[in-house]
């Protein structure tokens, strides 16, 4: 049984790579929870189907659970991000608009004191 276990999670773990591997570029928030997700789905389900002498079908339904989850956390902390970045432009865009309005008074202030 705990060799099983041991393959069961060494494929998780191999299959998570190998997906994670694929696209080249880092992993966005919702790749990592869905991935992340599902690897500790299938851990888990594995050690409930371990229990009931099932632990590839708990393996499976836990994979897939996790990864459902996962994928729900990991994009709601996505979007998350997306609205902080969002914000954090108009932050940096206002802040540009006051440095030219101080330039535009300081300008006008010089013009004045030469009149």
């Amino acid at each position: 049984m705990r060799k099983s276990i041991g393959v069961i999670m060494s494929l998780a773990l191999a299959g998570t790579l190998v997906l994670a591997g694929c696209t080249g570029q880092p992993l966005s928030t919702r790749e990592e929870g869905t991935l992340g997700g599902a690897a500790l789905g299938a851990g888990g389900g594995a050690l409930v189907g371990m229990a009931v002498g099932h632990p590839l079908a708990g393996a499976a339904i836990g994979g897939v659970l996790g990864g459902g989850t996962g994928y729900v956390v990991g994009n709601q902390m996505q979007n998350q991000e997306n609205a902080n970045a969002q914000t954090q432009q108009q932050v940096q865009q206002q802040q540009q608009e006051i440095e030219n309005q101080r330039q535009q008074i300081q300008q006008l202030k010089s013009q004045s004191e030469t009149e």
